[in-house]
């Protein structure tokens, strides 16, 4: 028979490692499941808006990421036993998806005519926030990677994973990673500096 989260001991729990809390979740344990939440909400959500420049973004990138999480916890395979790599990866996937869709959406809103004499309050106050401005800057040029070095920039350097574990995670060689980390980094600089 196996426990629920209700009958584990507190300090049980709290010293599993992500694997076997993992397991525990796809199990049905929601307390093994809070535990990884607690355990990765701050990372995920740091992830999140190094990715967006948006808090808002960032919470509702956070709230979807471990609902996905939930819902696909039996089918998940952890990287090193981390669940932060497959975390930061729906994080990554979900900030894309909605990145289109507020292209879409921009593009829908560019056709229609603004009124006379109306100014935009979100422009006044985005331009007072130099240093979002300068974050928004920065995603722009993660942005403009090729798909590769992008992957590893959101996940090495954004993300803070070890190479290794971008390595593993994205199924190449750490060299490969390296190689695209260098590169990204030079592309990077050049871009910022030309703003």
């Amino acid at each position: 028979m196996q426990r629920t989260g209700a009958e584990a001991p507190v300090g049980a729990i709290s010293d599993l490692g992500d694997r076997e809390l993992w397991d525990r979740a796809a199990g049905g344990d929601e307390t093994a499941f809070a535990r990884l939440f607690e355990r990765h909400v701050q990372a995920v959500w740091n992830h999140a808006y190094r990715l967006t420049g948006s808090w808002t973004s960032a919470e509702d990138l956070t709230s979807n990421t471990f609902l996905i999480a939930w819902r696909k916890r039996a089918d998940v395979a952890l990287v090193r036993g981390s669940a932060l790599p497959w975390l930061y990866t729906v994080a990554g996937n979900l900030a894309r998806t909605e990145r289109r869709s507020a292209s879409r959406r921009s593009r829908l809103l560019r056709r229609i005519p603004d009124p006379p004499d109306v100014q935009d309050h979100a422009d006044t106050v985005a331009a007072q926030v130099d240093g979002e401005e300068r974050l928004r800057q920065v995603i722009d040029a993660v942005r403009a990677l090729p798909p590769a070095q992008r992957q590893v920039v959101e996940l090495c350097l954004l993300g803070d994973l070890s190479i290794a574990d971008a390595a593993s995670l994205l199924k190449v060689a750490e060299v490969t990673v390296r190689a695209h980390l260098s590169r990204a980094r030079a592309q990077l600089r050049a871009l910022v500096e030309a703003k």
